[in-house]
């Protein structure tokens, strides 16, 4: 393996960070802090507790999760989509570097953001309410997964889209809303019957609820079921890249 190659690329990316720390990181842990104080106040004013726990309580898994899962996206799709615009990537394809350790690169780097995002931001939330984690391994199992999955489905969409447009489509209209109607606010056990059956359909649901498990040992369905879940879909992704450079599609766009 080339490792001299991954790590630059580790560290182009990781470096990017830094040097836009305040979009990269401030912006999302202000926007969650404000998604806290907005529905934990609103809201919890008026439901107090879910399965015991305090509503403020309850919903920071779930916040955590959102965030993670969106900057995951975000930091791999537009980390790829740069060098394809610029037309560097036709450097990165010339070099004597193999699929695996380019992927390894970018979603290393987008991981580690995330990873990172999600650590500050449950700090962040522990000075606020009191916080407990139940399964800390289980906890990092699931933050760690999530980030490496979704990262790996952002370096997709960054190679898929061929605009800047493009790009925001699949964050923001399927990856948000499916976090936001995937239980990171309520229990879906909260939903008429018929509702918990459609909410199912949401991978989000398997996501939020086993990380929230990892706190709390409540859950919307059980610990192997979630974790069947994220595995699947980051094999589907590795699936899929490998397809990608297998094939060429669009990394010469």
């Amino acid at each position: 393996m080339n490792l001299r190659a991954v790590r630059a690329i580790y560290l182009f990316e990781m470096n990017r960070t830094w040097r836009t720390i305040a979009q990269s990181i401030v912006a999302p842990v202000i926007s969650t802090v404000l998604y806290f104080v907005v529905f934990g106040g609103a809201i919890g004013s008026r439901i107090t507790e879910v399965d015991g726990v305090s509503y403020g309580t309850f919903i920071v898994p779930g916040l955590i999760m959102l965030s993670v899962l969106t900057q995951s996206v975000s930091n791999a799709s537009f980390g790829i989509y740069i060098p394809k615009f610029s037309g560097t990537v036709y450097e990165l394809l010339s070099a004597p570097i193999t699929f695996f350790e380019i992927v390894l690169g970018y979603v290393g780097a987008a991981a580690t953001k995330s990873i990172i995002l999600g650590l500050i931001i449950l700090g962040t939330a522990s000075l606020i309410v009191p916080l407990q984690v139940a399964h800390p391994f289980w906890m990092l199992t699931f933050l760690v997964l999530t980030a490496i999955t979704f990262s790996l489905f952002g370096f997709i969409i960054g190679i898929w889209a061929d605009s800047f447009e493009k790009l925001q489509i699949v964050p923001l209209l399927v990856i948000t809303p499916l976090a936001f109607l995937g239980g990171s606010f309520y229990s879906i056990n909260m939903l008429p019957p018929v509702w918990q059956t459609v909410t199912l359909f949401n991978p989000m649901v398997y996501l939020i609820s086993g990380f929230r498990w990892s706190f709390y040992e409540i859950a919307d369905v059980s610990l192997g079921t979630s974790l069947g879940m994220v595995t699947l879909f980051l094999v589907i992704c590795l699936i899929m890249v490998r397809w990608i450079f297998k094939t060429g599609y669009r990394l010469k766009n």
